[in-house]
């Protein structure tokens, strides 16, 4: 293989018109050594792309992965704390994929963009492919911006999400959102990360948050789409299963909702515009064995298809990354 100093982003090989496919052929080359040697260009194609899919790669577990990962990132991976999803962590940081039902779409988002903190860096090893379908598709949060309608994205930006939770065996508990089953540690994250919460009967936990709508790059200062309101909102869910909560319960006691940063309701044909962009601008694949994902996490969204099968992939997170005030 040629060394990767002479590797343009003209040479990435496109799927679907994206400019994101780099082949390698590592030889004899271990994994680990390859990586290391790699590490500044890997990092020099990211940057240019925002996302980069790796094939030819020979990994043998979740810790090579893990090690890798943190190779190519520059840095130690980082927990994923303040969860939303049921994960695995296996070792050193490395998790499963969101163990959600195969039958069940998981929508395009930015990792933790639903917080004030995420991950600049997110990386995904398929290990095992679908038998059917389980793709990952992603999208450029810098093209749904600029088809977001102006008069959606301006109160959006002008008001901010406000995400409420309610934490049970419904979605996920509090426990394991927090990782912690003490309290005090509970309202100190609460307090560090500007959520208020509110202690209810029978060990029940409600968080309010408001956070962006849009983002500034850090390093590309590409302005973004960058939130969660259409993927935490009660019209995410299935009709059927949203009509089933809704007559056992009020909406403020949703395990998961959002509204304007005001408090106002969000109109359901507003995230259907949202919802429709994401739709357009997709990017799929089909994924192979020991394909290497990486995406820096502000610039591209990703979620999940539906498949059928065992279906393996791995996840890792690095460069965390606090909003500013």
């Amino acid at each position: 293989m040629r060394d990767l100093t002479e590797v343009g982003c003209e040479d990435l090989k496109p799927i679907q018109g994206t400019p994101m496919l780099l082949e390698v052929d590592t030889g004899a080359v271990k994994v680990a050594d390859w990586a290391e040697r790699n590490q500044r260009e890997i990092e020099r194609l990211l940057q240019a792309n925002g996302a980069l899919l790796i094939r030819g790669l020979r990994f043998l577990g979740s810790q090579q992965f893990g090690a890798a990962l943190s190779t190519l990132f520059g840095e130690e991976l980082i927990q994923y704390t303040y969860r939303s999803t049921p994960r695995t962590e296996l070792r050193g940081s490395v998790y499963t994929a969101t163990e959600y039902h195969p039958d069940q779409i998981i929508p395009q988002h930015n990792e933790n963009s639903y917080s004030n903190r995420w991950a600049m860096r997110i990386g995904f090893l398929c290990t095992m492919p679908a038998a059917r379908g389980g793709t990952t598709p992603i999208c450029d949060s810098r093209k749904v911006l600029a088809e977001i309608p102006d008069r959606v994205r301006e109160r959006f930006e002008r008001n901010g999400v406000m995400y409420v939770r309610n934490y049970s065996d419904i979605d996920i508990p509090w426990t394991e959102v927090f990782q912690t089953d003490d309290r005090a540690q509970v309202e100190e994250f609460c307090a560090a990360n500007g959520l208020q919460w509110e202690w209810r009967d029978g060990e029940r936990l409600r968080t309010r948050q408001i956070n962006q709508a849009t983002a500034v790059h850090p390093v590309t200062a590409a302005k973004v789409w960058f939130n969660q309101a259409h993927l935490f909102h009660v019209t995410n869910l299935e009709p059927e299963l949203r009509a089933s909560l809704l007559s056992v319960m009020e909406e403020a006691e949703l395990p998961r909702n959002t509204y304007y940063g005001d408090g106002e309701p969000i109109d359901t044909a507003v995230l259907d515009e949202v919802r429709a962009v994401y739709e357009r601008n997709q990017i799929s694949f089909e994924w192979q064995r020991n394909d290497l994902l990486l995406l820096d996490n502000m610039l591209y969204s990703h979620g999940r298809g539906t498949f059928g099968g065992n279906r393996q992939v791995l996840v890792g997170m690095a460069r965390p990354h606090e909003a500013a005030a």
